[in-house]
């Protein structure tokens, strides 16, 4: 009785939509590619306005999305010059050791506002997982994610959070176990969004005018405590903390 308001939300439409957005989410582990097009669905949604609207109440965002700010490109070999543990040093020797590409992101064509929201969290993606200390992989990701879901509402990564948590409740269990995989999900997104609200904006902050500074001094700086210990994060990785290490 309490959930016949679902059969309005159900029609032939929606439930179309959200096969393919949960399909798009299931893929996203697999292929990259996956997340662009989930921004890509939900540049035009009522979500996305609503992460317009809350980027426009910050001033320096506000400003930043009237620039048009581009900054410089994130060249590794550029970076890897650069003092150690600097932020551009770091995020170097960290992409290099794993073999990223940092160009690996979608370009999009900047008509709107929103097509500049959505470029400047694509670039930006690998700098914020350096900067909070989340790993790389699935279980990382979720903390990021949670990081710009709870400063700036990106719907999607809002979607990824609570799909990718409906997906390791429904799919089979991974080696940890299903209830274990679910409270490292949970721990993750509580831990990004505790960041989120701790942490200055990151949003219309311009790393590139600053990749030369120390970290550390960046990371006081925006009041983000990086997750350095654990299963999600990336010093808990020999092969990462050998990178930084010389």
């Amino acid at each position: 009785m309490g959930f016949k308001y679902l059969d309005g939300l159900a029609t032939p439409e929606n439930i179309t939509i959200f096969h393919s957005l949960f399909d798009k989410v299931a893929g996203a582990r697999f292929d990259s590619q996956n997340f662009f097009d989930i921004e890509d669905l939900l540049a035009n949604s009522p979500q996305m306005l609503k992460c317009l609207q809350a980027v426009k109440c910050d001033p320096d965002s506000a400003q930043l999305l009237e620039e048009r700010y581009l900054g410089t490109e994130l060249i590794l070999e550029t970076l890897l010059q650069y003092p150690k543990d600097s932020l551009g040093w770091t995020y170097a020797k960290v992409l290099s050791a794993m073999e990223y590409d940092p160009q690996f992101y979608r370009k999009r064509e900047l008509n709107t506002d929103i097509d500049y929201i959505i470029h400047r969290v694509r670039k930006t993606h690998d700098l914020h997982h350096i900067l909070t200390g989340f790993s790389f992989d699935d279980l990382g990701e979720f903390g990021v994610l949670s990081v710009s879901s709870g400063q700036i509402k990106y719907p999607a990564c809002q979607l990824v959070c609570l799909l990718g948590s409906t997906l390791s409740f429904i799919s089979l269990a991974p080696s940890v176990g299903t209830q274990e995989h679910l409270e490292y999900l949970f721990d993750l997104i509580t831990q990004g969004i505790r960041i989120s609200r701790e942490a200055k904006l990151l949003f219309p902050i311009k790393f590139e005018e600053g990749l030369d500074r120390h970290i550390e001094e960046w990371r006081t700086e925006l009041g983000i405590k990086p997750v350095r210990d654990g299963l999600w994060s990336w010093y808990s990785r020999p092969e990462l903390a050998a990178a930084i290490a010389y």
